[in-house]
């Protein structure tokens, strides 16, 4: 790892020349450095709480790839070292309940196999050798046996019987039957035919058994306390193409194949977890209402599902991480509070007690939602230690005494200065309510100064004020490192939704989250911008409808025009598109033909003469989410209009870019465009001239337009084109 990081700063000097960095070492984040950032996951503390090995996770920055070898160190902190190396993936370590070995997921050899290591020798075998990837691998009770699942293809036969070909024949290739609602996913493409199916296989070495055998996929499972049965959820349902989200819990019998059904309510019930005795199971769901949103909460049933009660009612946050104490009176788990993940304890009656917070920051790239832990019966634990500042570390502790045990990214964090993130709070325009968010400085902020600043959004993100997004070239969003590098401020504002009314929402939670900070006296008001992807692109179209408060917008994705979009599909997955309209992340709580006046309302499309704010926009003609027909009726509609206006889309992409070299085009055009209008730097040639079709792949046009000879200015393409004989 220390080699790949040494050598990361002497390649890719041009793209970084391209954003304006010089080549040389800097005491700012620059691009490059996401690949000498490491970051901890995973931690599995032994079940004498007396040792921790975690993932740890670094770059390859001569393939492109994200590696990870396994690590240990003593609970106090001492003896930290390398348990793998290699230039491979080792996660999912898991301990034996007696200590003396582990099971881990490897690539070394090329493809994923699961391993067993003795701890005291260090010896090592391959358990499981298979051409799919083995995942969510767990012990018997008794160390004896592994549980594991495993994706198995099946052959989809044609209802249709097409004759053979003669010998020597070149036919076209066979049409290909498809009979499910979801077949493809964005970004992956045609998913192969199959499910994921549970398997054991014998710690002493053999063959794997397959233990479910059916048209569903099936959870990961756990062992019962006998070492006879496994718990798993699944939904089961016939019509589970259209119910995607009812799942539930079942036992199956190792010895007969016998299936149970546990749980029966409307409403996802998963996570299932054996008390110590055996004879409870806890589980996390809801009763499902078809709101956009609803809290995950956990439940106590008898082990054969009846008795079932609600545990955490009392408690208004989702339940997450469930693990019992030893002594079977509570479970631990892991909660979202105002910013904040924690680890808690809840008793069987629902009490609820804060062990510990800092939580988080198991990824870099986008900002959401991260931390992990575990728990040995002794109480000490271990989780990943998280510093709003920088990516996780390993930290440990025993009821809220806690000590940080690595800094894994000292060595560059000891001579860049970093930018700081604050929580703020600020008022609903809708209902007076304090709501939550963040605001990222610059590393050498001057409060007498005046900063630009970008608003970026898309439903609720203080809670992932401890994840961190890399310094890397963005998928579809700014990129935040990046910009507050480059004296921009970000501010990342929360939103709580109207049914009925998303874009009012967006509204009356962005507007008074930018004002509340500019209140705060660092602001350049009149150099403002919002920016957004998918949602959040939605969300940014329609904010330009309503107010001129920002000098500049991006958005990415956008679904502009709800009554086109409403009959439309996702063509990732052929999934129908109304229900998110109705009942989803929308939130109109109502279809077309029942209230078309909220479908109108909610549009950006029909307010665009109302846009005076110039518009970036990236809409890909592969998006498998939100249709690519919704980015060229909004960039049509504003061009038609004469509105300043620039449409970014790349071919084959899907709604997030994939391919980092557009991923760095991207990066470039879009701080391209805002520097231009928040920093009043020059427009670039692909802005002034636009870049046709007939010269893609031939110039990119990042060079700076010489403004004084040109006379060029913020939206005469067309004039220019006009003036240059349609040259251009």
């Amino acid at each position: 790892m220390k080699a790949l990081k040494n050598t990361a700063i002497l390649v890719s000097l041009l793209f970084l020349t391209c954003f304006g960095v010089k080549a040389q070492v800097s005491n700012q984040l620059e691009m490059l450095d996401i690949f000498n950032l490491e970051y901890v996951s995973d931690p599995q503390i032994s079940p004498d709480g007396q040792q921790i090995i975690y993932v740890r996770n670094f770059k390859d920055i001569m393939n492109d790839q994200n590696l990870s070898n396994l690590w240990i160190a003593r609970f106090d902190g001492s003896q930290n070292r390398p348990l793998t190396t290699g230039e491979q993936s080792d996660r999912s370590p898991r301990w034996s309940h007696d200590g003396k070995k582990i099971i881990y997921t490897s690539s070394k050899s090329g493809k994923s196999e699961i391993y067993l290591r003795w701890m005291d020798s260090g010896d090592e075998m391959v358990l499981v050798n298979s051409e799919k990837s083995p995942s969510n691998v767990t012990w018997s009770p008794d160390d004896k046996h592994l549980a594991f699942s495993m994706f198995v293809p099946k052959t989809k036969v044609s209802p249709i019987k097409m004759p053979a070909a003669p010998k020597g024949a070149k036919w076209n290739s066979p049409p290909k039957y498809i009979d499910e609602l979801s077949w493809r996913r964005d970004g992956v493409g045609e998913l192969p035919h199959g499910n994921q199916q549970l398997f054991t296989v014998p710690v002493s070495g053999g063959t794997p058994r397959q233990i479910t055998d059916t048209a569903f996929d099936h959870g990961s499972a756990v062992w019962g306390k006998d070492g006879k049965h496994l718990y798993f959820s699944a939904n089961m349902r016939a019509d589970k193409d259209f119910e995607g989200s009812d799942s539930d819990i079942y036992s199956i019998s190792l010895s007969t194949g016998e299936l149970n059904k546990l749980t029966s309510r409307y409403g996802p019930d998963g996570n299932p977890t054996i008390s110590p005795d055996g004879k409870k199971m806890a589980y996390l769901g809801y009763d499902d209402k078809y709101n956009g949103y609803q809290i995950s909460r956990l439940y106590i049933a008898d082990i054969d599902g009846k008795n079932s009660q609600l545990v955490s009612g009392k408690l208004d946050r989702d339940v997450g991480s469930i693990k019992w104490a030893s002594d079977g009176k509570g479970l631990y788990f892991q909660y979202v509070d105002k910013s904040h993940t924690k680890i808690a304890y809840i008793t069987t009656k629902g009490k609820v007690s804060d062990i510990t917070e800092g939580l988080g920051g198991v990824s870099l790239g986008r900002p959401y939602t991260s931390g992990a832990f575990s728990i040995a019966d002794n109480g000490n634990y271990a989780y990943t230690w998280a510093e709003t500042y920088e990516p996780s570390d390993l930290g440990v502790g025993n009821k809220g005494n806690n000590r940080r045990v690595t800094k894994v990214n000292e060595d560059l964090f000891d001579y860049k200065q970093l930018g700081s993130v604050e929580e703020i709070w600020y008022k609903s325009s809708a209902d007076g309510l304090d709501i939550n968010g963040w605001i990222v400085k610059p590393a050498d902020f001057d409060p007498n100064k005046k900063y630009p600043m970008i608003a970026y959004f898309y439903e609720r993100r203080s809670n992932s004020l401890h994840s961190h997004p890399s310094p890397a070239p963005s998928a579809s969003t700014i990129n935040i490192p990046y910009y507050v590098s480059n004296d921009y401020l970000v501010l990342v504002p929360d939103i709580k939704y109207e049914v009925g009314y998303p874009g009012k929402s967006a509204m009356d939670h962005v507007v008074p989250a930018t004002k509340a900070v500019m209140a705060m006296g660092f602001v350049d008001e009149d150099n403002m911008a919002i920016q957004g992807q998918s949602w959040g692109g939605y969300q940014v179209a329609h904010m330009v409808t309503r107010t001129n408060l920002y000098k500049a917008a991006g958005a990415g994705a956008p679904v502009v025009n709800m009554t086109s979009a409403y009959g439309g599909v996702r063509w990732a997955s052929g999934m129908s598109r109304m229900f998110q309209y109705e009942k989803t992340q929308t939130r109109l709580g109502a279809t077309l033909w029942d209230r078309p006046d909220l479908y109108i309302e909610n549009s950006p499309l029909f307010k665009v003469p109302e846009i005076e704010t110039p518009m970036f926009i990236m809409h890909n003609d592969a998006d498998g989410a939100v249709p690519w027909y919704q980015g060229i009726e909004f960039y049509m509609s504003l061009r038609r209009l004469q509105k300043p206006a620039w449409l970014v889309s790349y071919n084959d992409e899907a709604h997030n870019l994939t391919r980092r070299k557009n991923r760095k085009d991207l990066s470039i055009r879009m701080a391209q465009f805002f520097n231009h209008y928040l920093k009043g730097e020059p427009m670039p040639e692909w802005m002034a001239y636009g870049l046709p079709a007939k010269l893609k792949g031939r110039t990119l046009r990042y060079d700076l337009v010489d403004e004084t000879e040109e006379k060029v200015t913020e939206g005469e393409s067309l004039k220019l084109e006009k003036t240059k004989g349609g040259q251009h």
